[in-house]
């Protein structure tokens, strides 16, 4: 229901938004999210008996002071609807925008052994071949014996694990026997 409503805001927001101001803002958005990431700060936005003007004026503490109109106004109205706690979702749902529209997208690589630049551009390529888009995977460090890669705004997530393909090559084994 959130992401519903979240929508709406991330419409309005871009439909009166400059190109040029695009990346401000989601800047401004994504810092947003960091912040309200914290649990001190979820609770006072959820707090019943912090009012919805200090809220709104914790949030906008917060922000550079080169924050335009736009940008101000769009918070208030946030503030105002009650609606401070959507922000990480707008941000999120900004971000998958802009991803979908330049075909850039992030991913990550999850082994336990550190693979190599050179392995980790081949898989960017592979998959750059597979969906016609660009990614950009990061490496991540895991407890899994094998390797896995997701790339979740694309709905791609592909493993490997060592155990399966042993496992598999002993099914085929004792198949073929």
């Amino acid at each position: 229901m959130e992401d519903l409503i979240a929508k709406r805001y991330v419409k309005a927001l871009l439909d009166v938004t400059p190109e040029n101001k695009k990346t401000h803002y989601i800047d401004t958005l994504n810092a947003l999210s960091e912040a309200f990431s914290t649990s001190g700060v979820v609770t006072i936005l959820e707090s019943p008996i912090v009012s919805k003007e200090d809220k709104l004026a914790m949030v906008m503490a917060s922000l550079d002071s080169d924050l335009d109109d736009k940008m101000g106004n769009f918070i208030k109205i946030l503030s105002d609807n009650r609606r401070l706690g959507l922000i990480p979702n707008i941000a999120s749902i900004i971000n998958m925008q802009i991803q979908k529209e330049s075909n850039q997208y992030k991913g990550v690589v999850i082994s336990h052994e550190t693979l190599s630049q050179a392995s980790i551009d081949s898989l960017q390529e592979t998959l750059a071949k597979y969906t016609g888009s660009q990614i950009e995977l990061v490496q991540e460090s895991g407890d899994i014996d094998g390797m896995k890669v997701s790339v979740e705004d694309l709905g791609i997530e592909v493993s490997f694990s060592k155990d399966k393909v042993k496992q598999q090559l002993i099914d085929f084994i004792k198949k073929s026997l």
